[in-house]
Parts: structure tokens; C-alpha cells; sequence
């Protein structure tokens, strides 16, 4: 198995298995003498936990991050960053229903024809749990781009059919931790967590969708060709488990207007080259515009459901199966800040690319 490395100058690579002794990364590239607040990384890792309400999954884990290399009196020293996080709670005996049939729509029947043999506890190396590094990344991540004035905050914009209809610069972002879904309109929350728990209630997941922001971001990052910044946010966000779509700016959605209403025409704010909307999402050729960046993530439901389901054995009979154990019902919660997490990385990697072209 190869691809577990994520980025070009700041890199990120992941090890680890869902039901193994622990998840962790080595964080390659990152820059020296950037101060490094545990708590924050802590805090950060702890808005992906599972647990951590009753539209989640129940098991519990500490997801306590332990810093191996690359700190040294509170501040990074420009050396790989080495960190693991130990697994504590795993129920390995609810998947021995699942040692020889393929659970529909995850990743047993791919992984095995493609390496001959798979770990069927809790789907080992394609396990959500895997994005632990990634939230670890993120958050040292998000403590770089701080200095630079940069900023990432994601939100739940729709679960099933329930969605908001406002643009993000209608709401107030800072109220997104105030639910456990993570959205910042209390009423639409409400509804949201009603139809998750309506939905747990029946053995059966929904999915939906993340919307992220990312404010302050210069103009320049992005290469015009195979570097496009889109394109880069677009992988990073696709790589995580359950993603199925990636637009930004107004994406499909300005399929509907016309060349004269989505441009964004220019104008000149606080003696700097400005837009006066932001059809474009803050990237226009590939290179930011200075302009705020905004895209959006969906996410299906989960696949695992407790409601009996067709497939076919390892050895090719037809049977029927049906999860056990403790399984989330809608992964939009905990996606939220494994989004921001991607997010960040993508661009602090695109940050040290755009002042590599200027040495």
C-alpha cells in the first residue's frame, strides 16, 4: 500500500488501522519557530471524537495526541513532527459477522481484490478513524496559518432534504459549536438533529453536506495548470471517507447564469485590487483572489446500516448481512472539523509553494 502522504512541501503521513494500537502521522515540512498550543491541538482533536453526543457513534475513545518529535520548549523546531494517538476502545468481536462478506457500498470488496486479503474490524486502514492524523495536521496547520492571518471555520449546511437556503455570509459562524450538529442556524439545527435521531431510531443513516470558509487568504496561491488551488482543495476533500461531491464559488449552481451575472466584476477596496461579488469563490485560473474561499463538501450516508442488507460472501454465495455494534447515523458532525482540517493543510502547503516561487 503506497499514498499515504499528503501535500508537497508540507507533508503529512498517516499510519494506523481502526482496531490496531493507535493512529498517528509524521508532519514533514512544517515550518520552525511557530508556537505550539497542545490544547488547541487537543481541543481540535476532540471535535472530531467519537462520542461526544447522541447523534454520534457510541464509542468511546480519549483520542489523548501524543507528541513524539519536533517540539522542543513549546515551539516547532523544523523537524518532522512525529505524534500518535493510542486506541483504547474497540469492540473487535461486533465484526466477526463481517470476516467473509462484503458490507455494501464500503471499501471490503475493492480492498480485497485489489490486495487479496482485508481487515474486517471496523474496515482497518479505510476506517474514518484514520482522519485522527489528518485533525492533528489540520490543527498545526490552522496554528500557521494564523501568523499569516488566515482562517478556516466549516459548517453542517444540510442534512437529508433539510438545508440552509442563505449564503454563509448570513450567518453568524461562531455559533456553529453551539449544536451537536454543528450548524449556525439554531432553528435548522434543531430540525437537523431531529431527523438524525428520527433516522438513528430506524437503524439507517442520511448524509448531507459541510460548507467551509476560508478568510484572509492572499492573492497569488495556486499554480495556473496542474496546480490549480481548487483542484488541490477538490483532492484533499475527496479523500476523506463518505465524500461524494466538491464545488466552489457558486459551482453547479452558476450553471443557471448567464457569462454577465456570475463574472465578478473588479473594483478597488482600501487602495487593493477587490471584487465586487464573489461568484468565483475566491479563486479565479486556479490562483486565489484574495477574496474569501468557500466551497462545499457532500457527504452520502453512511454506509453501515443495522438494517439487513443483500451482498456476497468471499467465496462468491449470495447472503444477507446486518451491522452490529456502534456506528454513526450521519457522518456530518464529526466531518466538520476533519474539512477544516484537509482545508488547512491544502493551504498552508499552497502558502509555502506561493513563497517557494519567490526565493
Amino acid at each position: 500500500m503506497f499514498n499515504n502522504t499528503f501535500g508537497n512541501l508540507l507533508r503529512l503521513t498517516t499510519f494506523g488501522e481502526s482496531h490496531g494500537p493507535g493512529v498517528g502521522g509524521v508532519i514533514d515540512g512544517y515550518p520552525a519557530g511557530i508556537d505550539i498550543d497542545p490544547g488547541f491541538v487537543q481541543a481540535e482533536l476532540n471535535r472530531r471524537r467519537p462520542g461526544q453526543s447522541h447523534l454520534t457513534t457510541a464509542r468511546r475513545e480519549p483520542d489523548t495526541v501524543e507528541f513524539l518529535s519536533g517540539i522542543f520548549e513549546g515551539r516547532s523546531t523544523g523537524c518532522p513532527i512525529g505524534f500518535l494517538v493510542r486506541n483504547a476502545n474497540q469492540h473487535s468481536a461486533d465484526y466477526d459477522n463481517l470476516r467473509h462478506v462484503f458490507r455494501p457500498s464500503h471499501a471490503d470488496y475493492t480492498y480485497t481484490a485489489k490486495y487479496g486479503l482485508r481487515d474486517h474490524r471496523g474496515g482497518g486502514r479505510s476506517s474514518a478513524r484514520e482522519t485522527i492524523a489528518r485533525c492533528v495536521g489540520g490543527a498545526l496547520a490552522k496554528l500557521a496559518l494564523r501568523r499569516a492571518g488566515i482562517s478556516v471555520a466549516a459548517y453542517t449546511s444540510q442534512v437529508g432534504t433539510i438545508r440552509l437556503e442563505r449564503p454563509y455570509t448570513d450567518y453568524d459562524l461562531s455559533l456553529v459549536e453551539e449544536n451537536p450538529v454543528r450548524c449556525p442556524d439554531p432553528e435548522k439545527a434543531h430540525e437537523m438533529e431531529e431527523l438524525i435521531a428520527r433516522v438513528k431510531a430506524e437503524g439507517d443513516t442520511v448524509g448531507g453536506v459541510v460548507t467551509c470558509v476560508v478568510t484572509g487568504c492572499p492573492p497569488g496561491l495556486g499554480q495556473p495548470v496542474f496546480g490549480k488551488l481548487h483542484a488541490a482543495l477538490g483532492a484533499a476533500m475527496l479523500g476523506i471517507n463518505a465524500a461524494k461531491g466538491f464545488e466552489y464559488g457558486e459551482g453547479f449552481g452558476g450553471m443557471e447564469l448567464t457569462g454577465s451575472r456570475q463574472n465578478d466584476p473588479f473594483c478597488m477596496h482600501d487602495g487593493r485590487v477587490a471584487t465586487r461579488t464573489n461568484h468565483s469563490g475566491g479563486i479565479q485560473g486556479g490562483i486565489s483572489n484574495g477574496q474569501d474561499i468557500y466551497f462545499r463538501v457532500a457527504f452520502k450516508p453512511v454506509a453501515t446500516v443495522l438494517t439487513e442488507q443483500a451482498t456476497v460472501d468471499d467465496d462468491g454465495r449470495e447472503t444477507r448481512v446486518a451491522a452490529r455494534g456502534r456506528h454513526d447515523p450521519c457522518v456530518l458532525p464529526r466531518a466538520v472539523p476533519i474539512v477544516e482540517a484537509m482545508a488547512a493543510l491544502t493551504l498552508l502547503d499552497y502558502y509555502l509553494l506561493d513563497k517557494a516561487t519567490h526565493l
